[in-house]
């Protein structure tokens, strides 16, 4: 009782933002409004694609439609909360509604990690086992991908939140950020932060370690098989399936481990806007990478459009 006590001394948070300049606001209102709209409507336009067209019911689409529709909620959960507090001059989140938002944001961003995962592990089947595909990734098995990447990371982002919970803060609410990250709630705590930062650094680090070496270990295998292929037109076939992909492993996770592989003293600004690269740009280019450098997506959403005009 007396732990509850002491955190409920705290009972919101001020965000900082991007910048305390009122000058600044407005512009970057309109700037993450229009980012804003752009996710969603790309992101619901990847689905609707997807969906309507035959010829897009395979694994991979299968596994993007379910990214897509995560990276709708993944923006959803920060945005709109930056967008109010650009116009608000209390930029204030109430304590319950910074641990839930901080929950959300984890569990989603655990999420889209394991689909990243999944995706990679069906084009390492396409590419080096083409035979068995079809039985290998079969209806029944790409559900259970998808059930386990968007179950699992709920318990790990459960566990953080319970654990920031039990810590007290009684000194300063200012989080110098735009959203209710670990790290700089972290720095705010006048309570013991070892078990945290403990658990930050060992389960936090294998949950979010693992399903990159997935990925790292199905390309370093696609790439022995590509090079074995023994036509140019092969090889590049074969690497276009897995361009966009690519691209946007290394944008979401360059930017992950720039921000969390480091020590909590060293977090700054430009954590900041490494953070607004995986949590806010990635669902916005998602799409934008996945249509522009794929000519079945290309073509679906071709479809999709003279379907809605006719």
């Amino acid at each position: 009782m007396e732990r509850l006590n002491q955190t409920s001394n705290v009972s919101e948070f001020i965000l900082l933002g991007l910048s305390s300049r009122p000058e600044d606001q407005k512009p970057l209102f309109i700037l993450f409004f229009i980012i804003y709209l752009v996710t969603i409507t790309g992101n619901i336009l990847i689905i609707l694609a997807i969906h309507s067209d035959p010829q897009l019911h395979t694994p991979m689409y299968f596994f993007l439609s379910f990214l897509s529709f995560i990276d709708i909620c993944f923006s959803t959960t920060i945005v709109p909360t930056m967008l109010v507090n650009f116009l608000s001059e209390k930029k204030t989140i109430s304590y319950a509604g910074c641990l839930t938002q901080m929950y959300f944001t984890y569990a989603l961003g655990n999420t889209d990690s394991f689909l990243l995962a999944a995706m990679a592990y069906d084009r390492f089947v396409a590419i080096c086992d083409p035979f068995h595909y079809v039985t290998i990734m079969s209806r029944r098995r790409c559900v259970l991908l998808v059930a386990f990447s968007c179950s699992l990371p709920h318990f790990h982002s459960l566990l953080h939140t319970l654990l920031l919970h039990q810590l007290t803060f009684c000194d300063s609410n200012v989080v110098h950020h735009f959203l209710c990250d670990i790290n700089p709630l972290l720095k705010l705590s006048c309570s013991s932060i070892f078990v945290n930062d403990l658990t930050i650094k060992t389960e936090g680090l294998v949950f979010w370690v693992t399903p990159f070496l997935c990925i790292v270990f199905s390309y370093v295998q696609i790439l022995v098989a590509v090079l074995r292929i023994p036509s140019a037109a092969g090889k590049r076939k074969a690497f276009s399936t897995c361009g966009s992909h690519f691209t946007v492993v290394i944008l979401f996770y360059g930017s992950i481990f720039y921000v969390y592989l480091q020590p909590l003293s060293s977090y700054t600004v430009r954590d900041r806007v490494a953070t607004i690269v995986y949590t806010v740009l990635s669902s916005m280019l998602n799409p934008f990478i996945y249509s522009l450098r794929n000519k079945d997506m290309k073509r679906g959403l071709g479809k999709l459009v003279s379907r809605r005009k006719s």
